[in-house]
């Protein structure tokens, strides 16, 4: 598929969405908002795509929202009343994208090539892993814009980094280099921008690799989604369910491989469905 604002090639098992707009340092648009969502929904739709890397052309990741576009930049309706009915119609593009990238059924990996600030940082907390080059800039700049935390930045951000770095990031609205990342724990590894693809790619071919892509979907949806969960026996019931369910199927294989000593030739297709006890697609009321 053609996009406007992304660059898309798979190699094997493995997408590369690139952000395409080098000479605005891919700066972020409603229109790559929406192909963004596109390309998730078409990815997730395709059992020959195991892993998914993020990473920006040119020497930017994304330098955040465009704003030069005309109108409210960042995509809403300036006529509808916040606290109305009606902002069910009006939601943050941002949110939107990082809530697809939350139901995900494929890990998802950014590789952090350069500056990354606003939604350029937003984007990358639904990511499973984060790597970043040594040119790689980081900022949650909202308040130095006079705005609020976006793409579901409140609920990500501290369960990644803890409450009181987000605190920071979010009150001084700093930009901070892949060293202050990794130290608060933002991205795991940092590298030269020459060997920054190849480690993702390398990461996300271990993702693939003798794995079942049923198990893989299954346990990123239970991982993310069980961070929010009231008591270890909300896991334990689901896990229960997700465990036969999986236990009938992909998990035969893997015991017969096992002890014949072979590669296992897993089957079980996402496209099929959820195993039981999930719902790929589910996600509260708005209300």
């Amino acid at each position: 598929m053609t996009y406007n604002t992304l660059d898309c090639t798979q190699s094997g098992s493995v997408l590369t969405i690139r952000l395409n707009r080098p000479d605005q340092m891919n700066a972020f648009t409603v229109d790559m908002a929406h192909e963004l969502i596109a390309e998730l929904d078409r990815a997730d739709a395709d059992d020959s795509v195991r892993a998914i890397i993020f990473t920006g052309a040119g020497r930017a990741y994304c330098a955040g929202m465009d704003l030069s576009s005309e109108g409210n930049v960042f995509g809403l309706d300036e006529s509808v009343d916040p606290v109305s009915p009606e902002m069910e119609k009006n939601r943050d593009l941002g949110g939107i994208m990082t809530l697809r990238m939350f139901r995900m059924k494929k890990p998802l990996i950014g590789a952090i090539n350069g500056a990354s600030v606003g939604v350029g940082s937003t984007m990358q907390l639904p990511m499973d892993v984060r790597i970043a080059s040594e040119e790689a800039k980081f900022g949650f700049v909202f308040s130095q814009r006079g705005v609020t935390l976006e793409s579901c930045a409140s609920w990500f951000l501290p369960r990644l980094v803890g409450l009181p770095k987000a605190l920071e990031w979010s009150f001084t609205g700093k930009v901070f280099g892949a060293d202050e990342a990794l130290a608060g724990g933002l991205v795991s590894e940092i590298l030269t921008p020459d060997a920054l693809l190849n480690r993702a790619n390398e990461i996300a071919e271990s993702f693939c690799s003798n794995t079942s892509a049923m198990s893989v979907a299954a346990n990123r949806q239970l991982l993310w989604r069980m961070m929010g969960a009231d008591h270890p026996m909300e896991a334990h019931k689901i896990e229960s369910r997700t465990m036969l369910h999986s236990s009938m199927r992909d998990g035969k294989e893997g015991v017969q491989s096992f002890l014949e000593k072979r590669p296992p030739a897993f089957a079980d297709k996402i496209s099929a469905g959820a195993p039981a006890g999930l719902n790929w697609e589910d996600e509260p009321d708005w209300s």
